[in-house]
This record gives C-alpha cells, structure tokens and sequence, in this order.
C-alpha cells in the first residue's frame, strides 16, 4: 500500500502548541505512532516537509525537525528526488544502553584493541551532511578500524565525525584512545540515544581477510547513528561484526508490547 502526503498529513492528530512539549516531536511522534498502529506501513511515501509545515501551521524547519527525527530514530529514509518513506529496514530497534566498542569489550572480560585502517579528512557529501546535519562539503573524519577482543578480530568499523562540531579530534590516536571516551571527557558529549539498524549481510572480501573469516561469511553489519542529549548527531558508524562470535539480544518489557516497540539492550560476544 503506498499512502499519500495528504493522506498522511490528514490522519495524524493536532498540536498542543501552547504546551511544553516540542512542535517538531510531536509531528514525530504522531507518525511513529501510525507506523507502529500499521495505519503507516513500510514503503509508504510521508508528507514533505511543506505538506507537514502547512498542514500543521508550523515553520518549514520545524517540519523538517518532524521528518529528521524520524529518520534518526530509525523510522523513515529519504531517496532524492522521491520524498521520505517509512522505512524498509529488517530490524529498528531503539537503544536503551549506549556503549562502544572498547567499553563493551571491557565488560566481558576481555581486552579490547583497535587497529586504525584509515583516518582522514573529507568533505560531507549530501548524506553525511544530512546525517550529522551539518553543511555539504564541511569537513568530516572518516575513521576506519579493525576492533579486536583478547587478540581475536571482531568487528571492521567506519565512523564519520563533523569536525565543525569536534574540532582537532582528527589528531587522536583512535589505536590507543576510546572514541566515546573522547567525546566525553574532551568535549562533554552527553549520550542521549542512537538509532540502529541492524541486518544480516555477506562480508566483502577485504572484510573475509581482516575478521579471519572464509569467503562470503554472513557478518552482523549495525549502522548507528548517535544523538546527544540536545538532540544533536555526533557520529553514523557502520560496523560488520563476525557472526560467529557476535550476538545482538532484544529485550522486550512487558509495557512496551502493547504500544508495538522494541527496545535493544546489548550486543555480546560468543
């Protein structure tokens, strides 16, 4: 079934605009409360942001707040030149412990390490921009590492990092140094939460050779994109972990099932 804008627009409910809570989140809000109701179904095409700012009087940047929110928690994904549907992904799982690698790693007992295969400097195309909301063609680390636990390859991982919004990061040991320690302790990021996606995919060849995996082997690839406490992107990684070694476990409270979510609690190594 593929629903209209105005269709979309017409059957959400109306602002409280004289309460506390955000104008851009409660158009949000309203939608993901379709998409998880079944009125909107994945692949159906959402409202523009036009369509959303005149329907609900609102700015056209409050209305694209609405739609980036969405996209961010996992909910929808744009194609240029189409609009903004709901999203086709196997699996959007909110997340309700935010942990990297390193102090994942740690907590299991082992010893974690990185091997750095890449740290550079580039320009955001339109999607990274989008992504971490900053200017097309801002600068943006790019930080590419081969994550290990007691000596044993785990995971092949790609960051992107606005450097408008962490300047000098660029020149961190990541061999050595935590990302999220970084962005804690050296610039005061509050973690609020991330959205992920999370499916089965074959590892590249490159990937087979560095996770010391046969040819083709199924890898469990996680993209994240993390917002800080102000509702600002910090970081889109994108992770292949060994599927031999690596699990993600969902955990679902008994309250949430009535409203149709899920809640992510933790990966783990086998």
């Amino acid at each position: 079934m593929t629903t209209t804008p105005s269709q979309t627009a017409s059957t959400v409910r109306s602002l409280d605009k004289n309460g506390f809570v955000p104008l851009y989140y409660q158009i949000q809000r309203a939608l993901m409360e379709k998409i998880h109701s079944g009125e909107l179904r994945r692949g159906d095409l959402l409202a523009s942001e036009g369509e959303l700012a005149r329907f609900y009087q609102v700015s056209r940047v409050t209305a694209r707040q609405a739609l980036q929110g969405l996209k961010a928690s996992g909910y929808a994904f744009s194609q240029r030149g189409r609009g903004t549907f709901v999203t086709k992904s196997k699996i959007e799982e909110q997340q309700s412990q935010l942990r990297g690698f390193t102090e994942e790693t740690m907590q299991r007992g082992m010893v974690p390490s990185s091997r750095v295969l890449e740290q550079r400097v580039v320009d955001a195309n339109s999607e990274l921009a989008e992504n971490l909301e900053v200017q097309v063609g801002a600068p943006v680390m790019i930080l590419r590492r081969l994550r290990l636990a007691d000596g044993t390859p785990m995971a092949v991982e790609k960051t992107y990092v606005s450097l408008v919004q962490f300047p000098g990061i660029e020149r961190t040991n990541f061999a050595e140094q935590s990302l999220y320690h970084t962005l804690r302790e050296q610039f005061g990021v509050r973690v609020a939460w991330a959205a992920e996606a999370i499916e089965v995919l074959a590892a590249t060849r490159e990937e087979s050779e560095l996770l010391d995996i046969p040819a083709k082997t199924s890898v469990l690839s996680i993209s994240r994109n993390t917002i800080t406490a102000e509702q600002t992107p910090i970081e889109v990684t994108v992770s292949r972990y060994r599927g031999d070694r690596y699990r993600a476990l969902i955990r679902i409270p008994a309250a949430t099932i009535h409203r149709g979510e899920r809640v992510y609690e933790e990966g783990y190594f086998a």
